[in-house]
């Protein structure tokens, strides 16, 4: 009856409104009908109904961009913990109820909400299925509101949204119900509807992947807790928001100055895991700015290929030491304050001189590459000539040593161990979808394996950032698999090869610093 073979198409019906649903009366709340809005056909089993149902609970985000995240306060099993204003559902029993914590992407604008989860699962067997009267097949929200607190703008104006599983004719069948509040409008054009329309995809959508173990293409927090990331991330957006009024340059400033943002709040945690600090990390949480006392690179930081000097000037600004380096001075660096203005320099890199570990690159420093384009393959590369305390990489547009990168020219370079390339792409996401047809796909495969070659423990990450190029490379820790001097000679044979072929030439400084 259910086929995993192919995704099925979402096919919603609106319902007749006039419909009145009566085993699913709440006999509490002044005798008022549960009002059926949209349903779709259920190409699952009602035993994974449940995993469904915990995405939607987890994760609202997906399905608001309002909505930063969901923290869970409680998770009732006992029946008499749970909490009266949950409906009675006749012929239904309540078997978990989550007390969740909705937080909006903007405090100062929206409120946080609580809401109660509650899970029901049937009383008498009405499925063919072992252990139904377990088994959740129905999920009612409902907020919990007060005069003080009431309704956010990102919530439906009802008092409780029910998502439900039911048998009909040997057919599932997902539904959406709610009990409005007064003067809801439940036209099909009605915010209400097409909220629930959304709603019901999710579900929709989550079911299958639940039914054919589907893997997301893309893995965060892998190395940032979510939660860290997103309430730091809220901060320094308040505290640098005011540079999208101010910005300098023809692109669009929403994108580059939030993007930034993002990837400065990740390097900020991701050097709090990374190294360590004279300063004791129990006293910085009292402190208004505790990133201040956080540990950091030894080096300071190197931004590679700094273009507008925004990513410097953020790190900067919140208390970090490093530089960002480019060809050419950009409109924006003039606008930065003094300090940050001292930070950014006009620098041709050429990895072919003897200068190589001159006064922008020296031992200890953190080098970020961040969209560095012609610089990307080269940021392992010179992170091991200097010993370096470690990288960032989010490439862009693909390229080689000296060239474009071609798939059809440009081999990985060879694992230092018997892992299986096929194994070590997929443990590290490097293929996306998992076919490692694109050429991106094969770029990115192609730099996870000159890290090893580099001698760098290879880590991934999905950055949090509004670009469709937010994949990162990491590199913070030396591969005992490859040893320095190992890794030395490796590097060596690059600059050797490139040298023969004399088909790298440096850019040359541009604007008064190129005369």
């Amino acid at each position: 009856m259910f086929s995993s073979s192919a995704r099925p198409r979402f096919s919603p019906t609106a319902c007749q409104l006039q419909f009145e649903l009566t085993n699913a009366r709440k006999t509490d709340y002044d005798d008022k009908l549960w009002i059926p809005l949209i349903s779709c056909p259920a190409k699952f089993p009602p035993e994974l109904f449940e995993i469904a149902a915990s995405q939607l609970i987890h994760h609202p985000e997906y399905n608001s961009t309002l909505i930063l995240r969901s923290e869970t306060l409680q998770n009732l099993t006992d029946q008499d913990a749970f909490p009266e204003c949950t409906p009675q559902l006749q012929d239904y029993h309540k078997v978990r109820c989550i007390h969740r914590k909705l937080l909006p992407r903007r405090p100062g604008r929206d409120a946080a909400l609580e809401q109660y989860c509650t899970l029901y699962a049937a009383n008498s067997r009405n499925y063919e299925a072992p252990d139904s009267e377990t088994v959740p097949t129905t999920l009612v929200l409902t907020p919990i509101v007060t005069p003080e607190s009431p309704l956010p703008y990102y919530h439906p104006t009802v008092s409780h949204l029910a998502f439900r599983f039911l048998m009909e004719k040997d057919k599932g069948i997902l539904r959406i119900e709610a009990i409005p509040l007064p003067n809801t409008s439940l036209d099909p054009n009605a915010r209400l509807y097409r909220t629930c329309l959304a709603l019901l995809d999710t579900l929709h959508r989550y079911g299958w992947g639940a039914m054919t173990n589907y893997q997301k293409r893309v893995q965060h927090d892998i190395h940032v807790p979510r939660e860290e990331y997103q309430d730091l991330y809220l901060v320094m957006r308040e505290r640098h928001k005011n540079l999208v009024d101010a910005w300098q340059e023809v692109t669009d400033p929403l994108k580059h100055v939030f993007e930034d943002i993002g990837i400065a709040t990740y390097l900020m945690l991701l050097w709090k895991r990374t190294f360590t600090s004279e300063n004791p990390m129990e006293d910085s949480s009292e402190q208004a700015e505790p990133w201040k006392r956080w540990p950091r690179p030894p080096g300071g930081f190197v931004d590679f290929g700094c273009g507008n000097g925004l990513l410097t000037h953020i790190l900067v600004s919140e208390g970090y030491d490093g530089h960002g380096f480019d060809v050419r001075a950009r409109a924006s660096w003039s606008t930065y304050p003094p300090h940050t203005q001292a930070k950014l320099y006009v620098y041709a890199f050429d990895p072919l001189s003897s200068t190589i570990g001159s006064d922008h690159l020296q031992p200890g420093a953190f080098i970020i590459a961040n969209h560095a384009d012609e610089l990307t393959p080269w940021t392992p590369v010179v992170s091991t000539l200097i010993s370096a305390s470690g990288y960032l990489s989010i490439p862009c547009c693909a390229w080689t040593f000296d060239s474009k990168y071609e798939r059809s020219s440009n081999q990985p370079f060879p694992l230092p161990s018997d892992e299986s390339l096929e194994s070590f792409t997929t443990r590290l996401n490097l293929g996306g979808d998992g076919s490692n047809t694109s050429s991106y796909t094969m770029f990115r495969i192609w730099l996870a394996t000159l890290s090893l070659h580099c001698g760098w423990q290879v880590e991934c990450e999905t950055l949090r950032i509004p670009s469709t190029r937010n994949w990162a490379i990491i590199g913070r820790k030396r591969l005992e698999l490859v040893p320095d001097q190992v890794a030395h000679g490796h590097v060596e044979g690059i600059l050797q090869n490139v040298q023969a072929r004399r088909l790298f030439k440096p850019r040359k400084p541009e604007g008064k610093a190129g005369h």
